[in-house]
């Protein structure tokens, strides 16, 4: 059986739109395997090459100074690119995120991740609870998952929560028990979510009972003293 991967990213930046000026500054990823951490993470604090709005320091505390110090996007580009793989990405608010990753890959001629690989998980939640919030914090704390060293926004440890979030969205940790070949995409609730190619569908295999099995059943059933069944009406 192949494991499934996953990849539950988050990020940091200036402001909201790439389009008018605005960089990543901290991308935090962690990997999972059949929906249970395996421990490799990838995180990068990443210089903009521009200041850091006072609106943007109040939500993740990363200074224009601090980043000064840190590589800029294309020097960690392409370990980022190594790292996520063709494996699908667990974001929240997906379409926020990309827009800022593939317009960066873009700038540097570099191949950019199609939606398709994105499992959203702020779309999932609004499938699965009507009504209600559908803030990382709000799904933490109607979850359980624990988010009290969350002070600040932080590329890792969203991407942590998240994964928490997600697993718990999912029905808890390995929902499956790893008994299905999931190559297609990821299992959430029982369903697969896929990841741009349908699963192939099989048709029901039947398989007919002989009559020396059908004798050998009879006989066993017998057996069996004061039947269930035979109280039942």
């Amino acid at each position: 059986m192949l494991a499934t991967i996953e990849i539950v990213l988050d990020t940091e930046t200036t402001g909201l739109d790439p389009a008018f000026g605005h960089r990543l500054v901290e991308i935090g990823c962690l990997e999972l395997k059949n929906h249970v951490p395996t421990g490799r993470v990838f995180h990068q604090y990443i210089n903009p090459e521009r200041d850091v709005p006072e609106d943007a320091f109040r939500v993740h505390g990363l200074s224009t100074e601090f980043l000064q110090s840190h590589p800029t996007f294309d020097k960690i580009a392409k370990d980022f690119l190594e790292f996520v793989g063709e494996h699908p990405l667990i974001i929240h608010n997906a379409p926020f995120d990309m827009k800022f990753i593939n317009y960066q890959l873009e700038c540097l001629e570099l191949p950019q991740i199609p939606m398709t690989r994105t499992i959203d998980t702020l779309k999932l939640a609004r499938q699965k609870y009507k009504g209600g919030r559908y803030s990382l914090d709000a799904l933490c704390q109607r979850l359980g998952v624990d988010n009290s060293n969350r002070v600040k926004h932080g590329a890792l440890l969203d991407a942590e929560l998240l994964a928490d979030v997600y697993l718990e969205m999912c029905g808890g940790r390995q929902p499956d028990f790893g008994l299905g070949d999931n190559t297609s995409g990821s299992i959430c609730n029982g369903t697969v979510i896929q990841q741009g190619t349908p699963a192939k569908i099989y048709p029901v295999r039947t398989f007919a009972v002989s009559e020396a099995e059908k004798l050998a059943h009879a006989a066993f059933l017998q057996k069996i003293k004061d039947p269930m069944w035979k109280k039942v009406g």
